[in-house]
């Protein structure tokens, strides 16, 4: 069975998840099973579930144990290999793989006249090989995504339907590679994977947390699981009203998304801008069929500015607005001490990053209760304000000292050697100046393997100096030295 919980606070939904996991399952060393999308998220619904799951009442004493954590993609990408037979690292459809074979054929087909969209944007440039190669590898991705997002579209090309270079280009992709096309493998790996519930070592109940997006052909996944198993999918929506009125709106075929009658549906304009993404799953969820829905209301918060901002996003209600003449103003006056929603402006990252420090401290200590732990804090790009965190809170040193961690940076960021390669992958095509090969023996993983210290790179910065290679581009073409 598919159930479906969703609640407009992600508290709410995690006090749902932790309210299914108290009741234990008939094997007791079975492992429970929820998958996040991330390993920030994963830190968190851990932490929450701890406060409550064997926690003495009225304290927080819990602990959560026997919990597995796998991402969304793996546990259905597993799922359908055990289904189809194909282990995920042999599969002939990997992008990076059909790349190739695409390549061949447009090569083999640009002459052709249904090709000659194609041909025409692949035509001229300096080097129109490797534009040629970017193109093609582009659109194995995006095949890669219509056999995700669109299977029956697929599987409608693959039997003759659709007209334009796309289709046509598929079905002679499709004739060239042997194995089942992904749209084709993930329809007989759901079917055997209900009519088989041996097949896969998955505990008799299992959840997905978290989620705004969810492929067609992955919820094609969870329901042949739900055939056999107790399959709970929590998803935080913010307005009951939105989603009352998109349920009561007819859901026909797929259509594009400036097509899509339900963008118009919502009133808030906030929600009509972030929540689009939950109301298109909403809509994947409406067209697969029937499931059971659980609604987890949240508590109404004291009134504050924020309190109102999320009731006008819960009820998806515009703002008063002004006043009409005659008419008494519908805006709520807010409290000279409201403090609920900040505004601080400053100059440039590094001062942003320190007035959070202070802003942080601040909430600490007003409210004894507060744990380090509860505060969460969201930035547009990570990995530019990765060095400016670690600077500005320190390292311990400083006082009072915050603990803080990073979640869902690149890997490449994270570990030193990934970052080298890539480095090196990136001043393989490019000429070399001499800050750039100095700035390479500079990282440490350079600097381990070939012993180099301090007053290594010191000399040979110095023997760079001397040697009267320039560090710069030429002024006359701007074009850097080769060393």
């Amino acid at each position: 069975m598919l159930h479906l919980h969703r609640a407009e606070r992600a508290d709410g939904l995690v006090d749902a998840l932790r309210a299914l996991l108290a009741d234990p399952l008939p094997d007791p060393f079975a492992p429970e099973l929820v998958a996040v999308p991330t390993r920030g998220v994963e830190r968190w619904v851990a932490q929450q579930l701890s406060n409550g799951l064997g926690a003495t009442p009225g304290r927080r004493d819990g602990v959560c144990a026997n919990v597995l954590f796998p991402s969304p993609r793996a546990l259905l990408a597993d799922a359908v290999a055990a289904g189809s037979g194909l282990a995920p690292g042999e599969d002939p459809w990997r992008p990076e793989r059909t790349a190739w074979t695409l390549l061949e054929v447009v090569e083999a087909s640009l002459g052709e006249p249904w090709l000659a969209t194609l041909a025409e944007r692949l035509a001229g440039g300096a080097e129109p090989r490797a534009r040629r190669l970017t193109a093609v590898r582009h659109l194995a991705e995006l095949f890669d995504r219509y056999a995700l997002h669109r299977p029956e579209m697929v599987l409608a090309w693959s039997t003759g339907a659709g007209e334009g270079w796309q289709p046509e280009l598929w079905r002679r992709l499709r004739a060239r590679v042997a194995h089942a096309d992904p749209a084709e493998r993930i329809a007989g790996a759901c079917a055997r994977i209900a009519a088989e519930p041996a097949l896969l070592d998955l505990p008799p109940r299992l959840s997905v947390f978290g989620l705004t997006r969810l492929p067609a052909a992955r919820l094609d996944v969870l329901r042949a699981l739900a055939a056999t198993r107790e399959v709970h999918l929590f998803l935080l929506h913010p307005s009951p009203a939105l989603w009352e009125r998109v349920a009561a709106h007819e859901h026909g075929t797929v259509t594009a998304r400036h097509d899509d009658p339900t963008a118009a549906l919502s009133r808030n304009r906030l929600l009509a801008s972030w929540g689009r993404d939950v109301r298109e799953l909403q809509l994947v969820l409406e067209r697969a069929g029937q499931h059971t829905g659980h609604h987890h209301a949240s508590p109404t918060p004291a009134p504050s500015l924020l309190a109102a901002i999320q009731a006008g996003v819960r009820d998806d209600a515009p703002p008063p607005g002004e006043p009409l003449p005659g008419l008494a103003d519908a805006r709520p006056l807010l409290d000279a001490r409201d403090r609920s929603v900040r505004v601080h402006a400053c100059h440039g990252r590094a001062r942003q990053v320190e007035v959070l420090r202070d802003a942080v401290l601040h909430a600490l200590a007003d409210d004894p209760t507060l744990e380090p732990r509860d505060v969460i804090v969201m930035c547009p790009d990570i990995e530019a304000f990765a060095p400016l965190i670690h600077a500005a809170f320190g390292t311990g040193e400083q006082e009072p000292f915050l603990e803080v961690r990073l979640a869902d940076r690149a890997l490449r960021q994270t570990n030193p050697l990934l970052g080298v390669v890539a480095r090196l992958l990136e001043l393989a095509g490019e000429r070399l100046t001499a800050s750039q090969v100095l700035d390479l023996a500079d990282r440490p993983p350079v600097r381990r393997r070939f012993g180099f210290d301090d007053d290594d790179l010191a000399r040979a910065e110095e023997w760079v100096r001397e040697s009267g290679v320039r560090w710069g581009l030429d002024a006359a073409d701007r074009a850097p030295y080769k060393l």
